[in-house]
């Protein structure tokens, strides 16, 4: 019986996850590791390297990580993406405790890179760009999980050095007291009047792609970003560009009229709003012409101190119950998983999502984005004054 003929009977059957696990270890049990050596990761994580843990049956995963007790994350904070509850989950399930450490992407792989093999954190979020540059700088443990069939092309590495778990969309989200007539497309927001804010370009890696996907709305491509750079321009010409972070306090004083972000940012920032004002309106849509998904990404540091933990975490990240809680937070989840109906009321209706959404190729995207940072530089900072 394969896998998939498993879980779809666990699922009729209405098993616990506990027991869940347990068949899918019991199917695992066969695999073992070579030359383990499972407590060398004790002197802080520097052999966690030496262990193919792909090669690890689940249900030794499980028991190593249960052994090691706790997983130490950086940039997986319990409000981005309904965190949350995979940890409470994970503790729940497994007995293991978690904390979190909140750092930008770049911070993280810092953090890898300069504690070497005195590693203190086992598992990282990044935005997916990121995630090459990680490997390259050989700081990532690899682990390909039970689902890597199952993870389109465009969200994994080869090897398993990173995985992306969930992506958003670029979205439009407009305030409707102060514009009517929701914008629905860059060429609306060229045409309207109201101030658009894009974030700090030269920092916020949202900015970057609100920028790519209007150059791709406006006759540009990766190729040929001047149509992204003259959306910029224009709107900075006629002092209606919003350099400055689009924060939950901004939108819901009504100070920004219109935000570029991501889906599940705006969805998160619409319904918390909501919760404090009932009667506050806001609307969301993926632009009509032209928008850009982007993932975030996993990665366990090759010198993880508690290395099966981070394994762990990452096999239930991309597991139903993970995918579904990500679902929650607003994320979009890497795998096609059938979400509950109070989560999929959550999300904006799979019509909005059509082929004018594109994915970014990554390999060219670092030299892009610099050239766009160089370039506004340049040219908008002056205008802003």
């Amino acid at each position: 019986m394969n896998r998939e003929t498993v879980v779809r009977a666990a699922i009729e059957r209405g098993v616990s996850r506990r027991q869940f696990f347990g068949i899918l270890a019991g199917m695992a049990g066969m695999a073992t590791v070579a030359s383990m050596g499972l407590t060398g990761c004790d002197d802080g994580g520097s052999a966690a390297s030496d262990v193919d843990y792909n090669s690890m049956s689940l249900e030794d995963l499980i028991s190593q990580a249960q052994e090691e007790g706790e997983i130490q994350s950086v940039g997986m904070p319990d409000t981005w993406a309904n965190w949350v509850e995979t940890w409470e989950d994970i503790e729940s399930e497994y007995g293991i405790t978690h904390a979190d450490q909140d750092m930008s992407s770049a911070e993280e792989l810092s953090m890898f890179r300069e504690e070497g093999t005195d590693g203190t954190k086992d598992i990282g979020d990044v935005g997916q760009s990121w995630g090459p540059v990680a490997e390259e700088q050989e700081l990532t443990l690899k682990y390909k999980t039970s689902y890597w069939d199952e993870i389109p092309d465009w969200a994994k590495d080869d090897d398993g050095d990173w995985i992306v778990g969930y992506y958003g969309t670029i979205s439009i989200m407009s305030n409707d007291a102060n514009v009517p007539e929701a914008p629905t497309s860059f060429q609306d927001l060229l045409d309207g009047d109201y101030n658009v804010c894009i974030g700090d370009v030269t920092a916020a890696a949202v900015a970057q792609y609100a920028v790519l996907a209007a150059a791709n709305a406006l006759g540009g491509s990766i190729d040929d970003m001047q149509p992204g750079y003259d959306f910029l321009q224009q709107l900075a010409e006629a002092g209606r560009l919003d350099v400055s972070d689009a924060s939950l306090a901004r939108i819901e004083s009504g100070e920004i009229d219109v935000c570029v972000n991501w889906d599940y940012n705006a969805l998160n920032y619409r319904a918390q709003i909501l919760e404090n004002n009932p009667n506050a309106s806001f609307s969301v849509n993926i632009p009509t012409d032209a928008s850009i998904r982007s993932g975030y990404c996993t990665i366990i540091n090759k010198n993880a101190p508690h290395p099966a933990a981070a394994c762990l975490a990452r096999e239930f990240i991309l597991s139903d119950e993970g995918q579904i809680n990500l679902a929650r937070g607003y994320a979009t989840p890497i795998r096609d998983v059938e979400l509950p109906e109070d989560v999929q009321a959550m999300r904006l209706d799979d019509s909005q999502y059509g082929d004018q959404v594109q994915s970014v190729d990554e390999t060219v995207w670092s030299e892009v984005s610099q050239n766009m940072i160089t370039w506004y530089q340049e040219n908008i900072i002056p205008i802003l004054g």
